[in-house]
C-alpha cells in the first residue's frame, strides 16, 4: 500500500504558539501512521502574500491591463511562474490531504495564508470554468481547516455576538476549497486556547491527536453537486432539485439555503 501524502500549510509567527503545537502534533501522528508529511511554514519561508506581475518570470501578455488570473494561467501553461509558486504547486499536486493550520484573523485566514491561496491556486492549475466545485480538479484530494479562535465557542453561535461559525466558514470551505474540487473534511476548531488553562490546551491537543488516527477515513462535508445547477441559466438551482427540497425544513447548505433555516452544522460536521 502506498503511503498517504499530507501537506500542512502553516501560518504562525511563533514556534511557542498553540498553532505550532497543533502542527507538530499532526506531523508526529501522521508520520507515525506511515504518511509522508511536508510542511510549508509560510512565515519562516517569508512567503510573498501579494499576487502581482512579479509572479511571472516571462513576458506578460497585456501589461497595460494586467489580469492576474489570465496571465498566471498562461504562465503556468508555459512553465513561467516563479519558483516559490511552482514548488507549492508541486507539494499540492503530490498531496492526498492538505491541512491549513492557522490562527483565525478577522474571521478568516491570515494574509500570508490568503496569499498562498491567491498565488498557488492559479487558474488552470487549480480550477477552470468547466472544472470546479464537485467537478473540480482536486476532487480526489481532501483538505481541511485547523485553526484557533480568539473568541469562546458560545460567541460563534446563531445567538452569539460573532454569529454562526458555519456562516463564517462558508467562504473558505465552499468558496476556496470546494471550489477547487477538494473533499472538505470537517474543520478542527480550537476554541480560544489563549483564554483557558494549560490543562485544557493539553486536552485540546489530545483530541486532535485522537482525531488524526482516523482522519484519512473521515467522510467529507456535504455540498450541492454542480450538476444540480443550470449553467445556461446563470447556474441557478434546477427546478426539479428545488421542488424536491421544497417541503424540507432546512435549506441545502449554509449558502444555498433556499430562503429556509440554515441546515445546522453544515460547515462543521459531516453527514448533516
Amino acid at each position: 500500500m502506498v503511503s498517504e501524502k499530507v501537506l500542512i500549510v502553516y501560518a504562525h509567527q511563533s514556534s511557542g504558539s498553540f498553532n505550532s503545537a497543533a502542527k507538530d502534533a499532526a506531523l508526529e501522528v501522521l508520520t507515525a501512521k506511515g504518511c509522508t508529511v511536508e510542511v510549508s511554514d509560510l512565515y519562516a519561508m517569508k512567503f510573498k502574500a501579494t499576487a502581482t506581475a512579479e509572479d511571472i518570470t516571462g513576458k506578460v501578455k497585456n501589461a497595460d491591463h494586467f489580469c492576474y488570473g489570465e496571465e498566471t494561467k498562461l504562465a503556468w501553461e508555459a512553465g513561467e511562474l516563479t519558483a516559490d509558486i511552482t514548488e507549492e504547486q508541486r507539494k499540492l499536486t503530490e498531496a492526498d490531504l492538505i491541512i491549513f493550520q492557522f490562527p483565525m484573523y478577522w474571521f478568516t485566514v491570515p494574509a500570508i495564508m490568503k496569499g498562498w491561496m491567491d498565488r498557488v491556486l492559479t487558474l488552470g492549475f487549480a480550477f477552470t470554468h468547466e472544472k470546479r466545485y464537485s467537478q473540480g480538479i482536486f476532487k480526489e484530494k481532501k483538505a481541511m481547516l485547523s485553526f484557533t479562535t480568539g473568541s469562546q465557542e458560545s460567541m460563534f453561535t446563531a445567538n452569539g455576538i460573532n454569529g454562526d461559525m458555519n456562516v463564517t466558514l462558508w467562504p473558505l470551505q465552499n468558496g476556496i476549497l470546494h471550489y477547487c474540487g477538494f473533499q472538505v473534511l470537517a474543520p478542527q476548531i480550537f476554541w480560544a486556547p489563549s483564554h483557558v488553562p494549560s490543562e485544557a490546551r493539553g486536552t485540546m491537543l489530545e483530541g486532535w491527536r485522537t482525531r488524526m488516527q482516523g482522519l484519512l477515513g473521515e467522510n467529507p462535508l456535504a455540498f450541492t453537486l454542480l450538476d444540480c445547477f443550470d449553467g445556461e441559466k446563470g447556474y441557478q438551482l434546477k427546478p426539479e432539485v428545488h421542488e424536491k427540497h421544497a417541503a424540507k425544513e432546512f435549506g441545502l447548505t449554509v449558502g444555498i439555503h433556499l430562503g429556509k433555516a440554515l441546515p445546522p452544522n453544515n460547515q462543521m460536521k459531516a453527514g448533516v
